[in-house]
C-alpha cells in the first residue's frame, strides 16, 4: 500500500486498500468516535485523528510509528484479497469492505473489551469502555484506557457502576487470573494451547476468545462465529446451529485467511441485513 510518514501524520494515499469506516465500524475495536471531520481513534493512552483530504487519509498523530503499526500498514491487503477472491462467497463481501484491515491491538485492552462485548452491542459497548476512562480521566491526565493496577482495584459494584451488568463478576475475577505480562508471556504459544488458556479465564468463551486470539494476538487461523456468521453459514452452506462446527468447518476451507475472512463476512452480512 503506498503511505507517506511524516513527522506527525502519515498519508494513506492509496485509498483502495485503506478505508476508516471499514476499519473502525467492522466490529474489531471500540476506542473510537466519529465526527463531521472524520475519526478520533484512542488506543491504551495514543490519540489519532483520520481525517479523507483529496490526495488522501490523514492518520494526524505524535505518535506515527504506533499507528503505522496499529493500522497494519506493511501488511499486502492486495494479496490477501487476491487469495479470497478465489471463495465465490467472499466476492462480494471483498468489494464491500474493500478497505478493512485489522488492527494489532492491546492484549489487556482486548480481554477487558471483548468480555464487555459479550452478549452487548457496540454503542453500550462503546458506553461502557468510555465510562471506564472518564472514571480515571484525571488520575490518568486525560482519557486513555485504564492500567491493570487501576482496575484490578475495583469491586463488583465499581463494573456494575459503570454499566457491566452481570459482566461485572467476571471482571473482577480475570483480573485476579492474569496480569498483562501473562498475556505477554501466552504469546509464544500455537493457537490451540492460546485458546485452551483464554477459555479458562472468567467471563471467556469459544467467540470471546476468538476474537482476543484475532485482534489481540493477530492469530489468523481463527474465525469468530456470533449470530451473524451463523446466520451467513445457514444462507450460504448448510443448516447448522452449532457453532463450533460452524467454526472448524470455516476454517477448514479458509485455513490461516480465516480471521481475514471473517472479518469480511461479518462486516458485510451485519451491514447488508441492516
Amino acid at each position: 500500500m503506498i503511505y507517506k510518514k511524516l513527522k506527525n501524520e502519515i498519508i494513506i494515499i492509496d485509498k483502495s486498500q485503506f478505508n476508516p469506516t471499514h476499519i473502525l465500524e467492522c466490529g474489531q475495536v471500540f476506542c473510537f468516535k466519529k465526527d463531521e471531520e472524520g475519526y478520533s481513534v484512542f488506543p491504551q493512552d495514543k490519540f489519532a485523528k483520520v481525517i479523507e483530504k483529496d490526495d488522501g487519509y490523514h492518520i494526524i498523530t505524535k505518535d506515527v510509528n504506533f499507528f503505522e503499526n496499529y493500522f497494519d500498514l506493511e501488511t499486502d491487503y492486495l494479496q490477501i484479497k487476491r487469495s479470497l477472491k478465489k471463495f465465490e462467497l467472499l466476492k462480494g463481501p471483498l468489494n464491500f469492505g474493500y478497505g478493512i484491515r485489522i488492527l494489532k491491538q492491546d492484549l489487556f485492552e482486548t480481554l477487558i473489551s471483548f468480555i464487555i462485548s459479550a452478549n452487548n452491542n457496540i454503542k453500550r459497548i462503546k458506553l461502557i469502555l468510555d465510562n471506564l476512562r472518564e472514571y480515571f480521566q484525571k488520575e490518568n491526565n486525560g482519557k486513555i484506557f485504564p492500567t491493570y493496577l487501576q482496575l484490578s482495584n475495583q469491586n463488583e459494584q465499581f463494573f456494575k457502576n459503570m454499566g457491566c451488568g452481570y459482566r461485572a463478576k467476571y471482571l473482577v475475577n480475570v483480573l485476579k487470573e492474569i496480569t498483562p505480562a501473562i498475556l505477554k508471556d501466552w504469546e509464544k504459544l500455537n493457537t490451540n494451547e492460546l485458546q485452551k488458556k483464554l477459555i479458562s479465564l472468567s467471563g471467556v468463551g469459544p467467540k470471546v476468545s476468538d476474537c482476543i486470539l484475532l485482534f489481540g494476538y493477530g492469530k489468523k487461523d481463527v474465525f469468530p462465529v456470533d449470530t451473524w456468521i451463523n446466520q451467513m453459514y445457514n444462507k450460504f452452506y448448510s443448516k447448522l446451529d452449532n457453532r463450533q462446527k460452524i467454526r472448524e468447518n470455516l476454517i477448514m476451507q479458509f485455513k490461516n485467511l480465516s480471521g481475514y475472512a471473517q472479518q469480511y463476512l461479518f462486516y458485510y452480512q451485519r451491514s447488508f441485513i441492516h
